[in-house]
């Protein structure tokens, strides 16, 4: 029996109608596919590798506690693994569009959360796996680990062989109390020690970057990102290559983040001039996850991320004045340690469970002003991947919406690739894919003005 940590607990009380939580990838392969019976097989066998993928979440009465993960008792492969056929001619727009059908749905969380969905009849001869996973059980980076359970590192393969799984008994509702109850009581007095000082002295330091974030709270927003949403959601994608970037950041310097960073707001900039709202000053304020996840934690299925604001200058049409602000904002918020800050303040709510549990239910619910998306960039393998012995062509991420945001934006990288995965809401994104070709035109402007710089006399 092992209980969530405050973010996983925030993440499962949140979810609403309107508002799955589950995070999720897009994965195209080469053919011909496998049956659906034998990867029903493979997933089965190699789950053994990811035994949370068999447990469940358990609440505890009052909210004395965290969840926590017990055996799921009634697991079948059926209930997780699911086959469809993509709508002729199962071209890239055909596939966009059953993955934010699939993708948007709801998991059942009275089972373990998570499905993989076998997509067959794409073009070429290619087929892909849709697979997500509710947020309460990994952060983007803990995703990946995940998927990587079902994939091989080279293309020799052959069928894995199934065990036997026995569930463990169930904790009945007096042991689960009781757990709950020591762990509190055990709790408090490290809590004091460890983690309040140092939650207090980062949370002061977070305090000294309020009033820049608030300066920048009160600029002119693009008001159209945010509002209500409805259950459906639309997901398109892009993508540039890592030699691309490379060119980029030789010639201006900045991360992959910053430049990822600032070919999103390209994207924005051409949404909102398509719409009639850009303007000289107009600003799309995106939450920024990062991960504070340490070395010894890799590979472990929990939550541990923090954030930190970043303003997309989308006003300003010069692309390489752009990435130059977004460096500079990202550099002074990775020198103010703020992701470390928050990450120690979440912590220190997380000691008082009922308390966590509504102030994140509330926060993912509220519908907001002053924050118009998230963008999110997790690193992915470098190399070529398999499945059941098929190579693995494009990975592409999924990112859930919430607290009143209307499109999101991840971003993951493979095999040379930087791809891009862009969620919006059904009604209020009916124009998603100009947001994503405007990032792609972000990329073309960066790379022709890197060629520039090279080469100024031409």
């Amino acid at each position: 029996m092992q209980r969530m940590n405050a973010l996983d607990a925030g993440m499962f009380f949140a979810e609403n109608d309107t508002t799955p939580l589950q995070i999720g990838t897009v994965t195209v392969f080469e053919g011909p596919a496998p049956g659906h019976a034998e990867l029903e097989r493979e997933i089965f066998a190699r789950l053994r590798f990811a035994p949370r993928c068999r447990q469940r979440v358990r609440t505890v009465p009052l909210r004395l506690a965290h969840p926590v993960w017990v055996d799921d008792r009634r697991f079948r492969m059926a209930d997780h693994v699911r086959h469809v056929e993509a709508p002729a001619p199962g071209g890239p727009e055909e596939l966009q569009e059953l993955a934010g059908d699939v993708l948007g749905r709801r998991l059942d969380l009275t089972r373990s959360p998570w499905e993989v969905w076998l997509v067959e009849g794409l073009r070429d001869g290619r087929w892909a796996l849709i697979s997500k996973v509710h947020h309460c059980m990994v952060d983007g980076l803990a995703g990946i680990d995940l998927l990587g359970v079902l994939l091989d590192a080279g293309p020799g393969w052959s069928p894995a062989d199934p065990r036997l799984w026995t569930p463990a008994p169930e904790p009945s509702g007096r042991a689960v109390v009781r757990s709950a109850v020591a762990d509190r009581l055990k709790g408090l007095g490290r809590q004091a020690a460890r983690l309040f000082l140092p939650a207090l002295r980062d949370s002061i330091t977070v305090a000294g970057a309020v009033p820049g974030y608030a300066a920048r709270l009160t600029g002119p927003g693009a008001s159209s990102l945010n509002g209500p949403t409805v259950p459906l959601r639309r997901w398109s994608r892009t993508s540039a290559g890592l030699d691309e970037v490379a060119r980029i950041r030789r010639a201006f310097g900045g991360s992959v983040n910053d430049v990822a960073l600032a070919a999103t707001a390209s994207g924005f900039r051409t949404l909102l001039a398509a719409r009639g709202e850009l303007t000289a000053d107009s600003t799309v304020r995106a939450l920024v996850p990062v991960s504070v996840r340490s070395a010894d934690e890799r590979g472990v299925l929990a939550n541990r991320v923090s954030a930190v604001l970043a303003d997309l200058p989308c006003g300003e049409p010069d692309p390489v004045r752009r990435l130059r602000l977004l460096r500079e904002q990202m550099d002074g918020a990775k020198s103010a340690d703020q992701a470390a800050g928050l990450d120690a303040f979440l912590q220190l709510l997380g000691g008082a469970p009922g308390l966590f549990s509504v102030a994140a239910h509330t926060a993912l619910r509220l519908r907001q002003p002053l924050v118009h998306t998230i963008v999110t960039n997790v690193p992915g393998p470098s190399f070529p991947l398999y499945a059941m012995g098929r190579r693995m062509l494009e990975m592409d991420p999924y990112i859930p919406i919430v607290a009143g945001l209307r499109v999101s934006v991840g971003i993951v990288s493979y095999d040379g690739v930087l791809s891009f995965g862009i969620t919006g809401d059904h009604d209020a994104l009916p124009d998603l894919r100009t947001l994503c070709a405007g990032i792609r035109d972000g990329v073309d402007e960066l790379v022709k003005e890197s060629a520039r710089a090279a080469h100024p006399t031409a």
